[in-house]
C-alpha cells in the first residue's frame, strides 16, 4: 500500500510570506486561516512505518510536528528513512539542516544538486557516516533503502524536466539537465504509482510520457499566468524565467493525458487560485484539479 502525506503546498516563502502584503497573504493572516501553507514537500511510504521525503523545506521541523506519522517512537528515533531532492533551491534543501541531530537517513540527489551541498560547508553538519549521499540519474530507477540497508519496497524513477539552476547559483552556472527532476514513485508490491513534479517550465514529450495515464499527479502550480508577479508588482520575472509553467497553460496541456487525480503543488503566494471561490480556483476545479491542504493524506 502506497501512503502519501502532503507536508506543504506552497512555493518558496510559504503563505503568508513574511514580507508580503498581497491580498492572499493578508487573507491568510486574517479572515482565511485555511489559506496558510508551508513550503512544498511530501512524505511517502510503502508500510506506514518508514517514510521518505521529497525535498526538505525550510518549514520541515513544523511539518514533522504536524504529522503524527513522522513523530519519534523512542527516545532517539525518526520514521524518516530518507530524503530525495528534486532540485537545489533553498525551499528544497534548507530543511536538511533541521535533520542534523544525529539520526541516520539516506540522502538522494542528482550529482549537480549534490555538488551544491558539497560546496557549502554548512551541510557538513549532516555527517556522511549517518547521512550518506547517493547520486541518482535521470531515467535510471532505484530503490531507496532504510538506514540499515533494508529494501524499502519502493521504486523511484527520476526524469528530467525543463527547469533551471538554483536561484543562488544561477549567475555562476549554466542550466543543465539534472537541475530539476520529476519522479515516478511505485510500490513494488502492488504496482501502484504516482508522479511528483513540483517544478516544470515546459511540457516536453518525455515529461508527457511520464504523466500519461497516471493515477495521481502532483504538478507545478506556482503561478496562474506567466506574467502574474510582474503585473502584481512583486517581481520583474516571468514564470518561464523562474522555471515554471503557469496553471492556465498546464490545465489544457494535460487535459488529454488520462490522469485520474491532478493536484497542484508549489503554489506561489501571488497565485489568485489560492483564494477560495475565486474565478481562477473555480476554473481549476472545474477542470478536475485540486489544491491540497497541508496534511492531506492519500492512499493508493
Amino acid at each position: 500500500m502506497l501512503s502519501i502525506v502532503v507536508l506543504g503546498t506552497a512555493a518558496g516563502g510559504g503563505v503568508p510570506q513574511w514580507n508580503c502584503g498581497c491580498a492572499n497573504c493578508n487573507a491568510a493572516r486574517t479572515g482565511h486561516p485555511e489559506m496558510r501553507m508551508t513550503q512544498a514537500s511530501i512524505a511517502f511510504s510503502a508500510d506506514r512505518q518508514n517514510w521518505f521525503l521529497i525535498n526538505a523545506s525550510p518549514d520541515l521541523r513544523q511539518q514533522i510536528t504536524d504529522t503524527p506519522a513522522l513523530h519519534p517512537r523512542a527516545l532517539r528515533h525518526s520514521p524518516i528513512a530518507g530524503v530525495i531532492l528534486s532540485n537545489g533551491e533553498i525551499d528544497a534543501i534548507a530543511g536538511l539542516l533541521s535533520l542534523r541531530e544525529g539520526t541516520a537517513f539516506n540522502l538522494y540527489g542528482h550529482p549537480r544538486v549534490l555538488e551544491l551541498l558539497a560546496g557549502n560547508s554548512v551541510f557538513n553538519v549532516l555527517r556522511p557516516s549517518l547521512v550518506p549521499r547517493h547520486a541518482i540519474e535521470a531515467d535510471t530507477a532505484f530503490e531507496p533503502t532504510l538506514p540499515d540497508g533494508t529494501p524499502s519496497g519502493l521504486e523511484v524513477l527520476p526524469f528530467v524536466t525543463p527547469g533551471k539552476a538554483a536561484l543562488f547559483v544561477e549567475e555562476s552556472r549554466a542550466n543543465e539537465d539534472g537541475d530539476t527532476l520529476g519522479f515516478v514513485i511505485r510500490d513494488k508490491a502492488n504496482g501502484e504509482s504516482f508522479v511528483f513534479l513540483a517544478a516544470c517550465a515546459a511540457l516536453t514529450p518525455e515529461v508527457e510520457a511520464c504523466l500519461r495515464g497516471s493515477k495521481l499527479v502532483f504538478f507545478d502550480g506556482t503561478l496562474w499566468t506567466d506574467d502574474e508577479m510582474i503585473r502584481a508588482g512583486l517581481s520583474q520575472k516571468t514564470g518561464q524565467r523562474m522555471g515554471h509553467m503557469a496553471m492556465s497553460a498546464t490545465i489544457p496541456a494535460l487535459e488529454h493525458l488520462g490522469i485520474e487525480r491532478k493536484l497542484f503543488l508549489h503554489i506561489n503566494n501571488s497565485n489568485p487560485a489560492l483564494m477560495p471561490g475565486s474565478p481562477e480556483r473555480q476554473a481549476a476545479e472545474h477542470a478536475g484539479w485540486r489544491i491540497p491542504a497541508d496534511g492531506m493524506e492519500i492512499t493508493l
